[in-house]
């Protein structure tokens, strides 16, 4: 038996794709390996239904007490050592590209999800490209292992900071596994009631930014039927302004509804309606949508030559993220074709077999007990 710490923070404190990483990969190590005790170490929560895991006899959870924002910074920082003493961990685990700055007498392992910052500097502030190369720079030095979730991600780790490869593993993520079954009747009903969702609409998952590029899906809506909606979830930045703009100016505003604040678990029912998803995000560490939309059985429409790839295989679509033609016209395959759509749900369905949270669960253990023996030598 092994106690096993993780940086926690982001499995209680964002919905996105880091906080669905985290979650998954809790959640999964805890079922399939639930002979371990697991440490999860995040500032004050507040309970959400998909912090379920939270529940289990073997985990414990650590927070500080009546500190302030920079306070708790703090302790994650450095006064985390202490914590981390108390509960005699075997190996520590940052989920989403932190570890400590203080030094623990354990292995430990950091998680990278990405090097867009680099990659792509123009789609952040200069503060935050200095803060996530600082925090990742030491991370990637200070840890034992480091684990990519794609191979492009691992990549871009040796390109940017000269990391031995054979420090690194490649997992792929895993998606929630409320993408294995199918929705309720009444889950189905509910989101059409909530969403006002017509009979044929097209689905963009992620934080509405510049790196995700619905504006080009936009562009693509005059090419296809005039029944066909385009709806974004995620969350809202001052990107949306220049996706309602480019919508009004091409005469398509009514088609476009954008929803900043949906319910995660509401995203299975959304799907079944859904003609397709298309996430053609200039840059990704693997694009976790893509598997969940595979995995669940929509269509996917990808971009090509990316990480999406590997998330989508030979199930997804790919297109030029930069060429909204590409983009209509691989829709209207889609909408044109009942064939391709089913073969397309097959393939993702035989696909995804190799990214459920089992394998993922399986991987990281492994890892986890050969740094463990190797740190003993």
């Amino acid at each position: 038996m092994y106690r096993i710490g993780f940086d926690a923070r982001r499995a209680f404190k964002n919905f996105g794709g880091l906080g669905n990483y985290s979650r998954s990969a809790i959640t999964s190590l805890t079922h399939f390996f639930n002979y371990n005790e697991y440490y999860l170490y995040t500032p004050p929560y507040k309970d959400h239904p998909l912090f379920a895991f939270r529940n289990n006899s073997n985990v414990k959870i650590r927070t500080p007490k009546g500190l302030s924002a920079i306070s708790t910074a703090w302790w994650r920082a450095y006064s985390i050592k202490q914590a981390i003493e108390r509960d005699k961990l075997d190996i520590y685990h940052g989920l989403t590209g932190e570890l400590p700055l203080t030094t623990t007498e354990i292995p430990k392992i950091v998680t990278i999800h990405d090097l867009d910052h680099h990659r792509y500097p123009m789609y952040y502030r200069a503060l935050d490209r200095w803060l996530c190369t600082t925090r990742i720079s030491r991370s990637v030095k200070t840890a034992d292992r480091i684990i990519a979730v794609s191979k492009q991600t691992a990549d871009d780790i040796v390109e940017f900071f000269k990391t031995d490869r054979s420090k690194i593993d490649i997992v792929h993520p895993s998606c929630d596994p409320q993408f294995y079954t199918q929705a309720s009747a009444e889950k189905i009903q509910h989101v059409k009631e909530k969403f006002s969702l017509p009979k044929r609409f097209i689905v963009a998952m992620g934080a509405i930014e510049e790196r995700k590029n619905v504006v080009n899906i936009v562009k693509a809506l005059p090419r296809l039927p005039k029944d066909i909606k385009l709806y974004c979830f995620g969350r809202w930045t001052p990107y949306a302004l220049t996706i309602a703009a480019t919508a009004e100016s091409l005469g398509v505003r009514d088609r476009v509804i954008m929803i900043h604040e949906a319910d995660f678990s509401l995203m299975p029912a959304i799907y079944s309606l859904a003609e397709a998803l298309v996430y053609v995000s200039h840059s990704e560490g693997f694009g976790i949508p893509v598997l969940e939309g595979i995995t669940y059985g929509v269509p996917v429409i990808t971009s090509g030559g990316s990480s999406m790839a590997e998330a989508g295989g030979d199930a997804a679509l790919y297109v030029n993220p930069l060429s909204p033609s590409d983009i209509g016209d691989k829709i209207e395959m889609i909408l044109s074709s009942p064939t391709l759509k089913h073969s397309m749900t097959e393939r993702g369905f035989d696909h995804a077999k190799q990214f459920r949270n089992d394998k993922a669960a399986e991987k990281l253990f492994e890892i986890y007990t050969r740094t463990i023996n190797e740190y003993k030598r």
